[in-house]
């Protein structure tokens, strides 16, 4: 039996619209990452340039494997061994919203370890993007009761979950190039 603050999430996702929920991380802005309209009006709402990237959420490698043609073994390795929420940055998207897509045709993309998140992608089939709770160039909210007016009235859903928590982590980005990796985000 699926809960109320899954299934009302769902529908936002299906109807394009966006979603304030809680993550692994920070309480996250999204929507359905393969739907380019969903996506726009994301940025819309942060107030942010469509060149700068944002983080994808997918609840497997199997999930992952469907938007990524090649997996670097080294990338697998890191997600299964990371002890901390870890975005890898890929080559060569496929099937992802044309706007989620970086101009060097890169994404990224994270496996959360949020059992909300996870339900949530997997009851929805598909990719969420998941970008902080926050107007571009403003400090990243790190509980619920610093997400700003404009965010909190510019969602179409606000999960009902985890308002209390306080969290100041934001994950680790890696950029695999060939054999080496980037660490672009601590």
């Amino acid at each position: 039996m699926f809960n109320t603050a899954l299934l009302d999430a769902l529908k936002v996702l299906q109807n394009k619209q966006i979603l304030l929920y809680p993550t692994d991380t920070v309480w996250g802005l999204g929507c359905d990452a393969t739907c380019d309209e969903a996506v726009a009006k994301i940025f819309e709402l942060k107030n942010r340039v469509e060149s700068k990237s944002l983080v994808i959420l997918v609840s497997s490698l199997e999930m992952l494997n469907s938007y990524i043609e090649t997996i670097p073994e080294k990338a697998i390795h890191i997600i299964t061994a990371s002890e901390k929420p870890t975005t890898i940055i890929y080559n060569n998207p496929t099937r992802l919203a044309s706007n989620t897509i970086s101009s060097d045709n890169t994404i990224a993309i994270r496996i959360p370890t949020h059992d909300y998140c996870l339900d949530l992608i997997n009851l929805f089939g598909k990719p969420i993007v998941s970008t902080s709770a926050n107007i571009s160039g403003e400090a990243t909210p790190k509980s619920f009761s610093e997400i700003s007016q404009p965010i909190l009235e510019g969602v179409d859903y606000i999960v009902n979950l985890e308002r209390d928590k306080i969290t100041d982590k934001s994950s680790t980005i890696l950029k695999l190039i060939g054999e080496d990796i980037e660490v672009i985000r601590d």
